[in-house]
């Protein structure tokens, strides 16, 4: 049937099950935008109008964490689409599947400097797994259909789409597919008859794995390190938990491995790294082998990487080979989807019996005991966070901007599943947890979502406080308000020398009336109690709540190892 490019976009977008979709209008897009009205498609695709693009692509993002789906965002042309720029290299350093479609000049303009018109394909080609700029109304569908593949398959992230403006109007001979079609027509079709096609299971190699049973048999001292590819491989969590129970082996965790070992279980040691446990770090420094699945080993787990784990031999699981030996030399490496190559794994350790009780009781022990409360009575991280968790059972989203409060979320809240933390690991974006909270809440909405940030952190992102009210979006945001860029003055104390220089924060806005003007209701609060009380009026509210969380401007983060040291060398204790 005979449809415009426009029509085609929203098409494509039903048969990929897309139903949420976030964005900010412009010119150049404005033929897609019509599409919602024209021919109905507001009744099939809810649209999200962000308060930025941005936002939008934050949400996307969130979304596609919590639900496991792809996440899906809209733009227009130059500042429109470079707006998103940031989500994008946030999505693709997490391994988060996102689409993100934007509209650029008509063909006539294009390379003439036009209004509104840049290289977004050029831009963001470091920073997606692939792009396109879509000139011919024809390859349009296919395109499409293409970069949804392309984002969720092997290790997923970001794809780009870019289409003209006058691609959107023209007409073309549009015909229907099934999602579970699409790889026997088209552009999939022609990838999937390459050596190299990556939608393809291709099955990891027997003796690779073997070998590695070979070498959890003689090791004596195992440490098992899990990292978000555990968390983004489907199905991969249930086999992972089957192995370390088998193993028993102690078990760390990345910041974006959280969930994947729940967080309260006696084999977990917690976060391994800069900000890591003693447990996990001293573990990483004695272990005969170091099991690592999932894991990118970026410099805050390694810090100095010519120190890290010195007495171990390195094993590496990963689904991208451009991971092995990047950052630590390995001894052994398998190249696979985590799930599949843990259901090998486990069918050979079935009937095997590993006794480490001796080494695990010794990493066990050195724990850090549960700290007290302030005698002073001022309001701690831990108790916020922990109030949190008995409050909602455990079970609710966590999103996070980056700081202090990341850091603090990621060790006091047990996560237990997958999708339950949602945090910017490898690019550290201040300004993602609003968007990526709202997003999953509207992917999620029978779960309890709470966004986790700085005093300095809410400030890049509070105007989307008009996206969350006018869609009535429940969302509970907690301010970690110590009115200071808290992580950035951490580091002045310790390795500055007390030099605050562009860290404190004595200004506005006040972050209750801010809500308000939002209408939004705010609370501010000062000790435990006041937390308690105001964190259970907003699960009993029901909508939008803003909780500034007042706290002394000096708390920090424990433990912490300088970014060029051991991870046995701890600034704080």
């Amino acid at each position: 049937m005979k449809m415009t490019g426009a029509q085609v976009v929203m098409e494509c977008l039903l048969e990929q099950g897309v139903d949420t979709v976030f964005g900010y209008p412009g010119g150049t897009i404005l033929n897609i935008y019509d599409e919602f009205e024209l021919h109905g498609y507001n009744q099939k695709i809810r649209h999200i109008l962000t308060t930025h693009e941005q936002g939008a692509s934050h949400a996307a993002d969130g979304y596609a964490r919590a639900t496991g789906k792809v996440g899906v965002c809209f733009a227009t042309s130059g500042p429109g689409a470079t707006n998103l720029v940031t989500g994008i290299a946030t999505a693709y350093m997490d391994s988060s599947p996102v689409v993100a479609i934007t509209c650029n000049v008509g063909e006539n303009l294009i390379g003439k400097d036009s209004f509104q018109e840049v290289d977004i394909t050029g831009i963001t080609m470091p920073i997606t797994k692939c792009n396109y700029l879509v000139r011919d109304v024809n390859d349009l569908a296919d395109i499409i259909r293409e970069g949804f593949a392309i984002a969720r398959s092997g290790r997923p992230g970001p794809v780009l789409i870019d289409i003209l403006k006058n691609v959107t109007t023209e007409l073309t001979d549009f015909r229907p597919l099934p999602l579970s079609e699409h790889h026997r027509y088209g552009r999939l079709a022609k990838l999937m008859a390459r050596d190299n096609y990556e939608f393809k299971e291709f099955e990891p190699d027997h003796d690779d794995v073997n070998q590695l049973v070979d070498m959890l048999d003689h090791a004596t001292r195992p440490l098992v390190l899990v990292g978000g590819g555990v968390i983004r491989s489907k199905g991969a969590v249930p086999e992972f938990r089957k192995f370390m129970e088998k193993l028993g082996a102690p078990v760390a965790s990345t910041i974006m491995g959280g969930g994947a070992c729940p967080g309260n279980h006696p084999l977990f040691t917690g976060m391994i790294g800069m900000h890591g446990s003693h447990a996990s770090n001293v573990a990483s420094h004695d272990c005969d082998l170091l099991l690592a699945i999932g894991c990118r080993f970026s410099d805050r787990v390694t810090c100095d990487v010519g120190s890290f784990a010195p007495n171990a031999k390195i094993v590496h699981i990963d689904i991208d080979r451009a991971e092995i030996d990047k950052n630590v030399q390995t001894a052994h490496h398998i190249i696979g989807d985590a799930r599949r190559v843990l259901e090998l794994l486990n069918e050979r350790i079935m009937l095997r019996e590993y006794d480490f009780s001796a080494w695990r009781n010794s990493v066990l022990s050195l724990k850090e005991p549960e700290p007290k409360p302030a005698e002073d009575g001022r309001l701690l991280p831990r108790e916020i966070l922990e109030t949190v968790s008995r409050l909602t059972g455990g079970d609710a989203i966590i999103a996070t901007d980056v700081g202090q409060h990341q850091m603090w979320s990621a060790q006091y809240y047990h996560f237990n599943r997958p999708g339950q933390l949602l945090t910017s690991g490898g690019f550290g974006t201040m300004g993602f947890g609003y968007g990526a909270a709202f997003g999953a809440k509207v992917g999620m909405p029978d779960q309890v979502v709470v966004h986790t940030t700085g005093d300095g952190c809410f400030r890049m992102n509070c105007h989307e406080m008009a996206t969350v009210q006018y869609y009535d979006i429940p969302v509970i945001t907690i301010i970690f308000d110590n009115g200071t860029l808290g992580m950035v003055r951490q580091w002045q104390s310790l390795i500055y020398d007390h030099r605050y220089s562009a860290t404190t924060l004595d200004r506005g806005p006040d972050f209750v009336k801010l809500a308000e003007a939002y209408g939004i209701r705010g609370y501010r609060v000062t000790t435990q109690a006041e937390f308690e009380k105001a964190f259970q009026e907003a699960l009993d509210y029901g909508h939008a709540v803003v909780i500034d969380a007042v706290l002394n401007i000096d708390e920090m983060v424990h433990p912490m190892v300088g970014g060029t040291s051991p991870v046995t060398n701890f600034l704080l204790d």
